[in-house]
């Protein structure tokens, strides 16, 4: 190594030796190990790929957009998240280890603590686009225990691949929540979901073009899934036979949460007694919770 080549390296490990020491005395250990670990990784990368001060503007330009662009409908840091497959790992790292429990995914941006609750069997589409979709199954534990009383968040985008939040107009549809029966059943009218992009008219958007990636989901339905004594169950699933399985924006897919879809034709009765002239469509999924362990 030459003597400027060690002069540099020397005055580069020495900024990073300041920024870790100044955190020595955070209180909390845990924040303490965290914030080593991030400005060492962080450092480490600025140094790796030898990092300009017109990369750095860039940076802070596209996190700064990134911030003007999120508001109380749209989170363009989950999304940065999430096509980073940040959110996934995070997920593959803190998901219970309990088999045959669902498996987990992203949460993703679209999430409203104001959805209407619907009863046993009731419409969660209230008026969003789309082909009739009855949903049905069981909410138990891996032990095969009936769940009574567990409250289901249930939301998805319209057939034009926009969920409700996305429209100017305030309303709340494609959106609901559900308390499973008795016997852990659920049962719910909604709409076939279809594949769809991601917001990508912001920062995350562009980043996606300038790397030559594409912004599609494959369709889905989300999921959150709370009962008292079981960890919190977020997850979607998919349907089979999408064209963007293989391809998700957000790494999202796992086989275990592809399901068959029936079709029926438009002169089937459907479960409510209901007529669809577009025909109409079901889907059977048990949800499967993972007893809580406390931490």
């Amino acid at each position: 190594m030459s003597i400027d080549r060690t002069l540099t390296t020397d005055r580069e490990e020495a900024v990073t030796e300041e920024v870790l020491a100044s955190f020595d005395a955070t209180p909390d250990p845990r924040l303490r190990e965290i914030m080593h670990s991030l400005v060492e990784h962080l450092h480490a990368f600025a140094r790796d790929v030898r990092l300009s001060e017109r990369e750095w503007e860039v940076a802070i330009g596209f996190l700064t957009r990134a911030g003007h662009i999120t508001d109380q409908r749209r989170q363009e840091f989950i999304l940065l998240s999430d096509v980073l497959g940040l959110s996934m790992l995070t997920i593959a790292i803190n998901e219970p280890r309990e088999p045959g429990a669902t498996e987990s995914t992203v949460f993703g941006p679209f999430f409203v603590d104001t959805a209407p609750e619907v009863p046993l069997g009731g419409d969660i589409a209230r008026g969003a686009a789309g082909i009739p979709c009855y949903v049905s199954g069981q909410v138990r534990s891996v032990t095969g225990v009936p769940i009574e009383g567990a409250r289901i968040e249930v939301w998805e985008a319209d057939e034009d691949g926009f969920y409700d939040v996305q429209y100017p107009d305030g309303r709340s549809a494609g959106r609901g929540w559900l308390r499973s029966g008795h016997d852990g059943e659920y049962r719910f009218r909604s709409i076939l979901p279809a594949p769809y992009p991601i917001p990508h008219d912001g920062p995350v958007g562009d980043l996606l073009a300038a790397t030559a990636r594409g912004p599609m989901r494959p369709a889905h339905l989300h999921f959150m899934v709370t009962a008292p004594g079981y960890r919190t169950l977020i997850t979607h699933i998919f349907v089979a036979g999408d064209p963007y399985l293989d391809s998700d924006a957000v790494f999202g897919v796992k086989q275990n949460l592809v399901v068959d879809v029936v079709s029926h034709d438009a002169v089937d009765p459907t479960p409510d007694g209901t007529r669809s002239e577009r025909g109409w469509t079901s889907i059977d999924f048990d949800l499967v919770l993972a007893a809580h362990d406390g931490s």
